[in-house]
């Protein structure tokens, strides 16, 4: 059965979300994980039959501003067109946006140059003791 494509979550589910974040050291678990995707401003999500397969999440003003914390496929799906067709439905999605900003890390710089993102000069600050997520 192909992969399918929806931006509707309202039904996605905590048992869904296990094995992302591969090679993090610590990572927010799949409650925390369901909480940031439905809190995010936008998200599509690959499904196999029932199964996430890949995710990205946007974040924004709704007006000017959007920025693409999350880009996820699972390990065994990767190398499959998953993730540059989950990028390119955001993309749809933010495209009356002035900017739309992504930070990554060295090694998918290629990914995003060959779909259209340009390196930028930038700062960070990260919390990593956070990285699991932040406890309500």
């Amino acid at each position: 059965m192909p992969i399918t494509y929806t931006d509707r979550i309202g039904s996605l589910k905590q048992n869904q979300l296990r094995g992302f974040f591969a090679g993090w050291p610590s990572y927010p678990d799949p409650k925390a994980h369901l909480e940031i995707l439905r809190g995010s401003y936008a998200v599509w999500i690959a499904l196999d039959r029932d199964r996430c397969a890949g995710f990205i999440n946007g974040l924004s003003d709704g007006v000017f501003y959007a920025h693409i914390p999350l880009l996820e496929v699972l390990p065994e799906y990767q190398g499959q067109g998953i993730g540059t067709e989950l990028v390119r439905r955001m993309l749809r999605t933010l495209e009356n946006m002035y900017a739309i900003d992504i930070i990554c890390d060295e090694s998918v710089i290629p990914f995003y140059e060959a779909i259209g993102f340009n390196r930028c000069v930038g700062m960070v600050k990260r919390n990593y003791i956070n990285q699991g997520a932040a406890q309500k």
